[in-house]
């Protein structure tokens, strides 16, 4: 099932029932059910952020190719970062490039959208505990990132975590990564070659933080992440979940 907050004159949540969205009376992870409503596609204004989230968890160097492309050792246990909310955007924008930075790239993921608050969970309990799956790009200024050796500037500007469209609450596995600029595929990959898998890492983000329920965790990126430009359109495609859009463009 897909869940998306929608913009139609008012925001609401919504399940996506064949061509329709039928309007939800709160977050589907609370037990939001669904009402009389019903909004057609065409009404839709807006796909906005399925998520608004306390934290933004990522998972560095979880792909070894990736790892070894930036010249890194690959990692013996998962490495965690944060991007602040404020970097989210919603499918359809575009990522706002900052004059501080000369080389942004791209980083295709596959997002797991926590379902119920959860702290020190097992690795065999943790799928309980995830309500589904998104697509993100973890945007990155990556001169920055060298310079500054921590990861917070260069990946935390702000429109630096498109997100979306929409959550998918079942996935296939493995599930193939796509990253496209101007229609060029840049990244190819598979879930298959995640270091940790999806249980391994709630359960181990669980034991730093308790995880809320919209709190999401960004699990890596494959090989060939490259450098974006002001006029680029960028697709990035997880099986069975969808395609993430948005443009970039400079900063005015």
């Amino acid at each position: 099932m897909q869940f998306a907050r929608i913009k139609h004159g008012s925001v609401d949540w919504a399940v996506r029932s064949a061509n329709t969205w039928r309007v939800l009376d709160g977050a589907p992870w609370a037990g939001g059910r669904s009402g009389i409503r019903v909004v057609g596609e065409e009404e839709v204004q807006q796909l906005l952020c399925p998520v608004q989230p306390s934290k933004i968890v990522c998972i560095g160097r979880n792909y070894a190719a990736h790892a070894k492309e930036l010249g890194n050792a690959v990692p013996t246990e998962p490495l965690l970062f944060l991007k602040p909310p404020s970097s989210l955007l919603a499918h359809g924008g575009s990522v706002v490039l900052p004059p501080e930075s000369e080389r942004v790239e791209h980083e295709a993921e596959l997002v797991v959208v926590i379902g119920k608050r959860c702290s020190r969970v097992s690795k065999e309990d943790a799928t309980k505990y995830v309500f589904g799956f998104a697509i993100a790009c973890d945007v990155t200024a990556r001169d920055l990132q060298k310079k500054d050796v921590q990861f917070t500037r260069g990946k935390g500007f702000d429109t630096f975590c498109p997100l979306g469209p929409w959550i998918e609450t079942t996935l296939t596995s493995p599930s193939r990564v796509l990253c496209r600029v101007n229609a060029e595929v840049r990244q190819d990959g598979t879930t298959r070659d995640m270091i940790f898998d999806v249980p391994h890492l709630v359960s181990y983000v669980s034991t730093a933080m308790t995880l809320e329920p919209g709190d999401v965790i960004l699990t890596g990126t494959p090989e060939g992440v490259g450098p974006l430009v002001h006029g680029d359109r960028v697709e990035v495609e997880i099986a069975g979940v969808g395609v993430l859009a948005f443009g970039v463009k400079a900063m005015t």
